[in-house]
């Protein structure tokens, strides 16, 4: 069972599993008194302070029987997020702090953190905000980004790093901050309720750009309030299906890659996560074989491998 607010880092020894923590720093904002409180925890239970990408600062290398006792030492009652879920905003300091903002990407990153933060998405998802076309903090390679200029926001969507990198569509620009969080409220409804296990980019590539801007923008051209999950258009299959080595009534083994069985056998997803594989949507364990995503777990392969097959069968392993 995974220790609560944690997520699991490199497997050395099975016996000896280590866990990482990152609590929320919104806009990577954060008192004097907190840092010591962070300090304090790496120091006391052996962990290491690692700032991330996100704005935020991690305490990783901590032993399973330690992790609710650094939160505590926070002052922090960990929340429970889905595997799959708005990881973190990125937001540069805008005009608030910067002399070349054109925008204030705090006040309109702030408020996406507090909407979305933790929400249950169908895959893991990130957002970006920049005051200007520096675009610090890599907004056009965000599931959603959106950068200032004097005119006002251009909205950005499908960016994304990792095996596949890709740079973000623009999909609107000259918009207001309460246009531009419309247009954005609209993208994430429509990728919900149309989207597979797939990142943003992966999801517009399946189903064409010209189909997703025309269903988002003609819900944004409606009257603000009158949006209705009718507005988008009926997604056909994918023109271009992506290959692959499993097929349906095939049996799961140790070479099938993790990508085919989400694909192939849905009904094997629950059992996955319950056996600590939470993030299924990401490209790199996609790109994984059952005996390779077994190791990095610390787990048996044969093990795995049974607890797949019977939950395809409807059942579990004995």
């Amino acid at each position: 069972m995974m220790p609560k607010g944690a997520t699991l880092q490199k497997v050395k020894d099975p016996q000896d599993r280590r866990y990482a923590i990152t609590p929320e720093i919104p806009g990577g904002f954060v008192k004097p008194e907190f840092l010591r409180k962070l300090a304090d925890a790496a120091e006391q239970f052996g962990g290491v302070l690692k700032c991330t990408s996100a704005q935020r600062i991690m305490i990783t290398m901590l032993k399973e029987d330690d992790v609710e006792k650094v939160w505590q030492l926070l002052g922090i009652e960990p929340k429970a997020a889905p595997a799959n879920c708005v990881r973190s905003v990125k937001m540069c300091p805008g005009d608030v702090f910067c002399k070349r903002g054109k925008q204030d990407s705090i006040k309109l990153g702030m408020i996406l953190d507090k909407r979305y933060s933790k929400q249950e998405m169908p895959s893991k998802m990130k957002f970006g905000v920049a005051g200007c076309l520096n675009a610090c903090g890599d907004t056009r390679m965000k599931d959603v980004g959106a950068i200032g200029y004097e005119t006002g926001w251009t909205i950005y969507v499908g960016g994304s790093g990792g095996a596949h990198p890709r740079i973000g569509d623009e999909l609107a620009k000259d918009l207001t901050t309460d246009e531009a969080l419309r247009l954005i409220d609209i993208v994430v409804r429509y990728y919900k309720r149309h989207a597979g296990i797939e990142r943003m980019g992966t999801f517009i590539e399946r189903i064409g750009f010209p189909l997703f801007s025309e269903a988002v923008l003609a819900e944004y051209k409606q009257a603000p309030g009158t949006e209705t999950s009718a507005a988008a258009p009926a997604i056909s299959t994918p023109s271009a299906p992506q290959p692959v080595a499993l097929a349906r009534g095939q049996a799961v083994t140790h070479e099938s890659l993790i990508g085919d069985i989400i694909r192939v056998y849905p009904e094997a997803i629950p059992a996955l996560r319950n056996m600590g594989m939470a993030c299924l949507g990401c490209p790199s364990s996609a790109g994984e074989s059952v005996a390779n995503a077994a190791g990095i777990h610390g787990m048996s392969a044969d093990k795995l491998v049974a607890e797949i097959n019977a939950a395809i069968k409807g059942g579990s392993a004995k």
